[in-house]
């Protein structure tokens, strides 16, 4: 009993060390950044919306995973209720762990007692649903006898590599509660981690399994717990899981298609990629491994200059929600995932934090000001999913998602952003975002209180104090946006077609200062610092034609348009309803005007364009039609509608509308309605039937049912042929050509007769489907259809003459 209670004593001890006495850690990034908990954001763009995410965005996720059972699977599995696991996916746990951890980080900056209690709530579900061992993971735990969830092995583990993501919900479990630790002090929700931690030490260090992550997360989440922790162990569990990569388990769809050292191009699904990546930068930092570091700069040379969207998203296909081949960026069909562009953030602050780069920070802010933003409303209760950068009114954005780990991911990252404005090394300050806040950094022995003052990104005036407590000499490094030096993107995936001729203006203490940009992108201010001192910066606002690399056939003959660090659209409010068919030629002035009452506030740009049409001779048509551009974030908040980014410079590039024709004219009705119905009469064919860029009317999720779509006519028709163009999305999707179809007419009694047809209805894939029949005056006439019973279905065109 001595014996045990010395024991108990000596543990509690260390316990008490731990908490007193951050770990240490051998080796670390050079860079270290200032922490989200020591700045405060007090500008008018993102303050406001780190407190819609408090007010409205959380609220609105805490209240899906109550209504869609995502909580009550922690409270099966737990005991506190009966019942078992009842949602669709086995990842469904991690939602309440991005929950959790933006609700840690919010709190920091808006003190919020409900919030607070409702997390520890849920880590208290939490704890109970946690098996002795550690494992935790409801999908087993709470799983019906003899009906677990496909996804979910026999054995624990066995289906890692597939679907199963036991390493995935780690991975998010870990990141939440580091996040909570250290925005609370608390250990509730860490103590369940390293519990768990310390399972997979045992099961993988230890035991030897190799079931490699088949949805990277847990990476990046195990070397957080290193620091936090000291435990060694961690690290190399890290370094194991990335090591197992190059089995070909699920080949580059999983990044598995090569060792990780070996591997130099940006593939495969795009936020398992930013999550692995960002984890080899880590363990890299953390290891010294030159190998990881020779690898992860490949690839991101190869992201950055073909495969990055001037928007800032990733991800060009749809199916595997995945990167493309390179300058393969399509716009209508662009995927751009919302969590990618946020692990696209990941990924590059770890890159400036071990090689102190600024062109890291250029992808950072295109990405956090265009393609992140676009994944939430400015209401903030609406969500995209895909980020397009062109629509016809197909996109719209949701409520929530069956799959809801981008609005989770929304919840925990926005209130993260003051975590990203500063950093510093040994005497060096570096200012690496542009907004207005505060903040108290320890440079050696001296603490220094700086702040910005600044209206970005509608204006490029900043200033920025610092104030030391005691002068003294040190350097404050100042990022010089690329897009300030008409340099959009490091790398020549995208220029400036007019670059400006106004230079950076950089004033220390009122007075004017010449100055070098170091090889990193930074003016290196190096002096005896006093309390007061200010630095005046001015950026030059200029607006931007951007054209994209001769080797992206999708942006040939376009122009984007920028200012300062954002992105524009035409979006259909703004300019007649239609956008799809405008022209910008490249002698147009375009002008930035404030509008403080559309979109919560923001710099319009409005400009003459051309609207193109087509008549029935094929002659191209141009008339003045004035343009408006809004900034690409705020598209969508509006109604569905057609937008663009990428504008035609000439008829040449544009899509005109087609002249009219009774099919054109017609009015629409399905018995299926929805899902682009209103495109299948608009007159743009595809180039063939898997056009990802032309929209389509889809019957999805529909299956094995008789389907019609009908035109009504003003007046009585005569009408002897059909054409149709079916969607066929093989070898990946769901969607095949129907079984049959078949056109009938409505007779004079209001009884639908199927045409007599003298040619043979054809079912091809790639071409217009055609068919002739004698003549039939009506004034509705319909293509009825089949679906395979396996198979949905959809069409392009459906046309009669």
């Amino acid at each position: 009993m001595k014996y045990f209670k010395l024991q108990y004593f000596f543990f509690l001890m260390c316990i008490s060390a731990f908490a007193q006495k951050k770990p240490t850690v051998k080796k670390n990034y050079p860079i270290e950044p200032v922490s989200f908990v020591d700045v405060k954001l007090n500008d008018n763009f993102w303050a406001p919306r780190i407190k819609i995410n408090e007010q409205v965005t959380i609220p609105i996720a805490l209240k899906h995973c109550y209504s869609t059972g995502r909580v009550d699977n922690f409270k099966k599995a737990g005991g506190l209720m009966p019942g078992y696991f009842s949602t669709s996916f086995t990842f469904d746990d991690t939602d309440i762990y991005k929950i959790i951890e933006g609700i840690a980080y919010s709190v920091q900056t808006y003190p919020n007692p409900t919030l607070v209690k409702q997390m520890d709530s849920l880590i208290y579900y939490i704890e109970k649903a946690q098996e002795p061992d550690g494992y935790l993971y409801t999908a087993r735990t709470a799983s019906a006898p003899g009906k677990m969830h496909k996804w979910v092995g026999v054995k624990r583990w066995e289906k890692e590599p597939d679907l199963s993501h036991e390493l995935y919900n780690a991975g998010h479990l870990y990141e939440a509660a580091v996040a909570h630790y250290q925005a609370t002090g608390k250990r509730t929700l860490l103590n369940i981690a390293i519990k768990n931690a310390d399972l997979l030490v045992k099961d993988f260090l230890v035991g030897g399994l190799k079931y490699e992550p088949g949805h990277q997360i847990v990476e990046m989440a195990l070397v957080k717990m290193y620091h936090v922790t000291g435990k060694k162990q961690y690290l190399e569990l890290a370094q194991y899981f990335l090591d197992l990569k190059g089995k070909g388990v699920r080949g580059d769809y999983a990044q598995s298609h090569k060792p990780v050292i070996e591997q130099d191009e940006a593939v495969g699904h795009a936020v398992r990629a930013m999550y692995m990546y960002a984890g080899m930068v880590d363990v890299a930092a953390m290891t010294g491994n030159k190998g990881y570091l020779n690898a992860i700069d490949k690839i991101w040379d190869n992201m950055a200059s073909k495969k990055y969207y001037i928007t800032g998203g990733i991800g060009a296909k749809g199916h595997g929600e995945a990167f493309g081949h390179n300058y393969e960026l399509p716009n209508m069909s662009a995927y751009c995932e919302t969590c990618a562009a946020i692990g696209n953030v990941y990924w590059n602050h770890r890159q400036f934090l071990m090689h102190g780069n600024s062109k890291y920070y250029d992808l950072i802010e295109r990405t956090l000001y265009n393609g992140l933003i676009s994944g939430v409303s400015l209401s903030g209760d609406r969500f995209f999913y895909p980020n397009p950068l062109e629509s016809e009114g197909q996109h719209s954005r949701s409520e929530w998602f069956g799959c809801a780990c981008c609005p989770s991911n929304i919840c925990r990252f926005m209130p993260s952003i003051p975590g990203y404005v500063y950093a510093h090394k040994d005497k060096q300050l570096y200012i690496n975002l542009f907004i207005q806040s505060q903040t108290n950094i320890q440079l050696a022995q001296n603490k220094v209180h700086v702040s910005q003052t600044s209206n970005y990104p509608w204006e490029g005036n900043i200033t920025i104090n610092i104030d030391p407590e005691t002068s003294n000499i040190f350097d404050v490094l100042v990022r010089v946006p690329g897009w300030a030096l008409n340099r959009p993107v490091p790398s020549d995936l995208y220029s400036y077609m007019q670059p400006t001729v106004k230079k950076v203006v950089l004033k220390l203490n009122g007075k004017l200062l010449n100055y070098s940009i170091d090889k990193n992108g930074y003016i290196k201010l190096s002096r005896k610092w006093n309390k007061g001192d200010r630095i005046g910066l001015e950026l030059p606002m200029e607006i931007h034609r951007t054209l994209a690399n001769e080797q992206v056939p999708t942006d040939k003959g376009k122009v984007s348009l920028e200012r300062g660090p954002i992105v524009y659209c035409l979006e259909w409010p703004d300019n007649d309803n239609k956008v799809s068919n405008v022209v910008l030629h490249d002698h147009e002035k375009i002008t930035a005007n404030h509008l403080p009452e559309k979109a919560n506030g923001i710099i319009g740009l409005t400009m003459m364009g051309k609207s193109v049409t087509r008549d029935s001779d094929g002659k191209i048509i141009e008339s003045d039609k004035k343009l408006e551009a809004i900034p690409y974030y705020a598209w969508a908040n509006r109604g569905a509608g057609e937008m663009a980014v990428w504008i035609p410079r000439n008829a040449d590039f544009s899509k005109p509308i087609p002249p009219v024709t009774i099919s054109s004219k017609a009015k629409v009705n399905a018995s299926t309605k929805g899902g682009a119905l209103s495109k299948i009469n608009d007159g743009y064919w595809p180039s063939n039937s898997f056009d990802p860029d032309c929209p389509y009317y889809s019957l999805w999720p529909n299956k094995g049912t008789e389907e019609w779509v009908s035109y009504w006519f003003d007046q009585p028709e005569t009408v002897s042929q059909a054409a149709v163009y079916w969607w066929d999305d093989r070898p990946w999707g769901e969607s095949r050509l129907p079984l049959w179809w078949e056109v009938e007419f409505l007779d004079t009694n209001g009884e639908w007769k199927a045409v007599k047809n003298i040619s043979q209805y054809s079912i091809e894939r790639n071409v217009a489907n055609k068919v002739q029949f004698e003549p039939v005056t009506t004034r509705q006439i319909r293509l009825k259809f089949q679906l395979d019973k396996d198979k949905s279905a959809g069409l392009y065109e459906f046309e009669v003459k």
